[in-house]
């Protein structure tokens, strides 16, 4: 739980902020991935999971990894603005990314 501890921090605040609300996280990338790429993927559903199972459970918090090769993500893409490989909080149309310090720390044990 340690790897992603500054993201967690960053995304309790985001997500408290938003708590009245429903708060969709998508994973945007491609269909080849790195480790690095890979692990912001499965650290980001491991600290969603722990912090937030009960609004997971209740539909409050969706987790999406959204692979951009298929041609039906398109539209969402298009909608939360995803050029490339993102990790983005939304909630209506506020959009949060959170892709820097994702891979910034993804891969650490910091």
């Amino acid at each position: 739980m340690k790897r992603l501890l500054s993201i967690a921090i960053l995304l309790g605040v985001i997500l408290t902020g938003f708590a009245a609300t429903k708060i969709e996280v998508y994973y945007f990338h491609y269909t080849r991935r790195c480790v690095t790429c890979q692990a912001v993927e499965t650290e980001s559903q491991k600290i969603i999971s722990a912090l937030y199972a009960k609004e997971l459970k209740e539909g409050k918090i969706k987790f999406t990894s959204v692979n951009l090769d298929e041609k039906s993500n398109n539209a969402l893409a298009d909608k939360c603005k995803a050029e490339g490989q993102a990790l983005l909080v939304m909630n209506g149309k506020n959009r949060i990314d959170l892709t820097d310090e994702g891979f910034m720390y993804a891969t650490t044990k910091q």
